[in-house]
């Protein structure tokens, strides 16, 4: 079994495993907020003074000491500000402070800003005196990595300074931004690696000989699982059959010929989900893709219930219940779905 990880989107990663066994005789975005590039701005600080004082409110993690990244963060604007913004500006950096022009505050989540849907950070946009109410709030969604949530607060900062999605270093102000989040457990350390345990199937069975069959056979090996599959997988997993080949998040195709070799016969599966940490591996499945071909109606499903258990995060042979693990010629075409 072999396995490929390529980039499919910003944060979405596609992993394949397309050798199932041989069937023969035997066997994330941040929210962005225009000076044109290159071009040098020349105003007013909106802010009315040079120097700002900045505290912090952590409700994301406690534990977590996000001070050294928002001096940084500051920083990066004290030496950059007159060269962009147009303006020189300091800060103080007083965690506590009581009575602060900005405040950044970290917390779990920002439903939205800007009608940007989950944003990693959010601030003003401030370009003049009348927008400043102090304290000046800047939202940054506390589960990034320490290198994306740098990132965050140059980028939210850089809006207070006046700056939107057009203006210079684009390398911080740019509208998207590929962001890693903290490390979380892989697709294939969960229980159930997907967000939840309701699947919707299409059967795309054009290139069956028995239509009908073929579909009881897939059938059968989605109610296995829906049963538990012997104890592999959580209870109350359910399997509904769509008609919408791209509303639904497993698809299986009966055909002639396979992706995944040629003159051959047997099945590959296909997953794909996303690497929201950044670490090479899925951390949650948002697709099944399994192709099936020239095996005979009668082991369609066992095909369909080894490449479900590849959907499941099985990895290791002995992780597959026994009847999709080993089996001979006849036995894939049994009834091997009875209890």
């Amino acid at each position: 079994m072999w396995r490929t990880l390529f980039v499919a989107a910003l944060l979405v990663l596609a992993g394949c495993a397309t050798v199932a066994p041989r069937d023969g005789a035997d066997g994330g975005s941040v929210d962005r907020r225009a000076f044109a590039p290159g071009e040098t701005p020349d105003r007013p600080n909106p802010w009315g003074e040079r120097e700002l004082t900045v505290a912090i409110n952590n409700t994301a993690n406690e534990s977590r000491n996000f001070r050294p990244l928002v001096r940084r963060a500051l920083d990066f604007w004290t030496n950059n500000s007159a060269r962009y913004a147009g303006f020189p500006v300091d800060y103080e950096l007083d965690s506590n402070a009581s009575d602060p022009d900005l405040v950044v505050k970290f917390v779990d989540g920002i439903e939205s800003c800007a009608n940007v849907a989950e944003p990693a950070g959010c601030a003003p946009y401030v370009t003049h005196r009348g927008q400043i109410s102090r304290p000046v709030s800047v939202e940054i969604a506390g589960s990034y990595s320490n290198e994306s949530t740098l990132l965050i607060l140059k980028h939210e900062l850089g809006h207070t300074l006046g700056l939107n999605h057009s203006s210079e270093p684009q390398s911080v102000m740019a509208p998207s931004s590929a962001l890693t989040s903290l490390p979380r457990p892989n697709a294939t350390e969960r229980r159930v690696p997907w967000d939840d345990a309701n699947f919707t199937v299409y059967l795309d069975a054009s290139e069956a000989e028995n239509r009908a069959a073929a579909r009881r056979q897939v059938r059968h090996a989605l109610d296995y699982y829906a049963r538990g599959a012997n104890g592999t997988v959580p209870e109350r997993v359910s399997f509904e059959f769509v008609d919408n080949r791209s509303a639904a998040e497993v698809v299986v195709t009966l055909a002639d010929d396979l992706p995944c070799r040629t003159g051959d016969t047997g099945s590959c599966g296909r997953v794909r989900g996303v690497d929201p940490d950044g670490d090479g591996a899925l951390e949650r499945y948002r697709s099944l893709r399994i192709t099936v071909g020239g095996v005979g109606t009668e082991a369609i499903g066992w095909h369909v219930g080894y490449w479900l258990g590849y959907g499941f995060g099985f990895q290791a042979d002995a992780e597959w219940p026994a009847p999709l693990r080993d089996a001979t010629y006849d036995e894939r075409r049994s009834d091997w779905w009875e209890p």
